[in-house]
Formats: structure tokens, C-alpha cells, sequence
């Protein structure tokens, strides 16, 4: 995706849909051992709650309730940067297979930054 195409909400809804669905395949890939379960359960989670809160801060009462929805949006995102890295360190899937969804996963993060960065400066004007 070109970076002119990142600012459209629609595009990062379905962008952060596309990121659970290959972070929910990536998990079935995991070995069934202890800590494919655990960092599997985790970056599922996070995984899958980067779009739900996305969507979720569309919806936002106020601007207030947008930038701290989309702030919890970005968190997650993060995090599920963060068990990637974990299961690219671990060994538990071959690199190449997760760093894609790795690299994904912080453009997303990036984008949710900078637009709550935004938000916040728009909200003080």
C-alpha cells in the first residue's frame, strides 16, 4: 500500500481486519507446547483487539472518547508487535513467516500513533 493510501479509515479498517486474520492463522501454525499456547493466546488477543478498537474509536462520543479509544487501539497493536518479536526470538515459527505480519503489525502502530498525535493536537486548538 502506497503511504498516500494509509489516512483513509477505511483502509485502516481493513487493513487492522487483515492483520487478525493472518495473526489468527499464524497462531493455528504454533507448536502445541506451553509457550506456543501462552504467546499464542497473547498475540491473538492483541491481535485481533487492534481492529475491534479501531472500529471501536470510529464510533467515539467525543473527541475525547476517539483519542482514547484509538490510543487503546495502538497499545494493542504494539503488544502484538511485541509477542511477534517474541516468537521470532523463541524460534517457534520460522522468520520469514512471521516477520510479514511483523512488518504489518508497526506500520499499523505507526499509523495509529501519528493519528492520535494528530488528534491530540487538533483537540487543543
Amino acid at each position: 500500500m502506497a503511504k498516500g493510501e494509509w489516512g483513509s479509515p477505511k483502509d485502516l479498517k481493513a487493513r487492522t481486519q487483515e492483520l487478525a486474520l493472518r495473526v489468527i492463522r499464524l497462531t493455528r501454525a504454533l507448536p502445541s507446547s506451553p509457550e506456543g499456547w501462552v504467546l499464542g493466546k497473547q498475540v491473538l488477543r492483541s491481535g485481533t483487539a487492534v481492529g475491534a478498537n479501531y472500529r471501536s474509536c470510529q464510533r467515539g462520543k467525543s473527541k475525547a472518547d476517539f483519542i482514547a479509544k484509538l490510543a487503546v487501539a495502538e497499545e494493542e497493536a504494539d503488544e502484538t508487535c511485541y509477542w511477534l518479536e517474541l516468537i521470532i526470538g523463541a524460534e517457534l515459527l520460522p522468520r520469514e513467516r512471521v516477520e510479514p505480519i511483523l512488518r504489518e503489525a508497526m506500520e499499523i502502530t505507526a499509523i495509529l500513533t501519528a493519528a492520535g498525535k494528530t488528534a491530540k493536537e487538533n483537540r487543543e486548538k
